[in-house]
């Protein structure tokens, strides 16, 4: 058993939610985000005939915002499709039915263990939170590539759920490639909330793995931190969200950004999101890319192996 779903919690409070939800006044979106002004992010239109443009344009937005969205990716709209249709008649079970399709990840311990440090299953907890805050946010987490990387003790047993993830992690690799990269799938499920100016979904972070590709669905709810700021980032219909995580930052020596980004709710419609991590193998060892290392352009990050990193990350520990 888990601690209760954020689902349950929904269900349960109407008007006003358990104190554990609700953020201080300097991070409450309510407060904190520029209203009126949604962040129109790099829009890459992967069609262009112009290649080295592409190029550039992911480059450059790399650089800059650390975050970008790629239209007309040939990734077909029904397998996008039935991948958010299966996540959502998961997330739609009841809870005790949901609890005998996949492995619910244990009430959590004070320290993620580095030796045995796994993401997967479903749960509602993913790291620690300053003054042991909450997000209003339930998850399930697998992996979806490679092949010997896949556990599917830790998916839903329902047929159409594998084969439309399994479809779906054909595409994205074919796309995407990195032979020696890992394909870490989320679902975030963030029910309505009766007080949502007061809670966040996910708490403001930068992704600790290499790249994020991810689909979200109609509801808008994404918000990047830009010049001091938050803003709502502006989702386009049929786009995916690209996000540069930790790791590309590191590989870079800091030319590429990792995008401070986090999530808020909304009072009537459930929002979801449809994450893959690309991510090194856990041994890995990441640090600044030789190449961008000199007199004049010293090491800004350390080398350290990618579970080492992880641990680090979800304990609050300084890397």
């Amino acid at each position: 058993m888990m601690e209760i779903s954020v689902q349950g919690i929904a269900l349960k409070y109407k008007e006003k939610i358990p104190e554990e939800f609700i953020r201080s006044k300097d991070v409450q979106p309510g407060i904190t985000t520029v209203e009126g002004t949604a962040l129109e992010v790099p829009v890459i239109d992967l069609r262009n005939p112009d290649e080295e443009k592409i190029l550039e344009s992911i480059v450059d937005a790399s650089q800059k915002w650390g975050m970008f969205q790629v239209v007309n990716h040939e990734i077909p709209g029904e397998v996008i499709s039935k991948l958010q249709l299966v996540g959502r008649e998961f997330f739609e079970l009841p809870e005790e039915e949901k609890e005998k399709e996949v492995y619910v990840k244990p009430v959590e311990v004070d320290q993620y263990d580095a030796g045995t440090l796994s993401l997967e299953g479903y749960g509602t907890k993913l790291q620690r939170e300053v003054q042991g805050k909450k997000g209003w946010v339930d998850h399930l987490f697998h992996k979806i590539w490679p092949p010997s990387a896949v556990n599917y003790h830790f998916w839903p047993k329902n047929p159409s759920y594998r084969e439309a993830n399994e479809e779906y992690a054909k595409w994205v690799q074919g796309a995407v490639g990195g032979e020696n990269l890992v394909y870490l799938a989320k679902i975030n499920y963030y029910p309505p909330c009766p007080q949502p100016e007061v809670v966040l979904g996910v708490v403001a972070h930068t992704d600790m793995n290499n790249i994020t590709i991810l689909v979200p669905n109609d509801v808008q709810g994404l918000q990047a931190f830009r010049d001091g700021l938050w803003y709502d980032v502006k989702c386009i219909p049929n786009a995916l969200v690209i996000h540069i995580g930790d790791q590309m930052e590191i590989l870079s020596n800091g030319r590429y950004k990792s995008v401070l980004h986090r999530t808020r709710v909304n009072k009537e419609k459930t929002r979801m999101s449809w994450p893959v991590f690309l991510e090194p193998p856990a041994d890995f060892q990441v640090g600044p890319h030789p190449k961008l290392v000199n007199e004049n352009n010293p090491a800004k990050y350390k080398t350290k192996k990618y579970s080492d990193y992880v641990y680090c990350k979800l304990n609050k520990i300084p890397q």
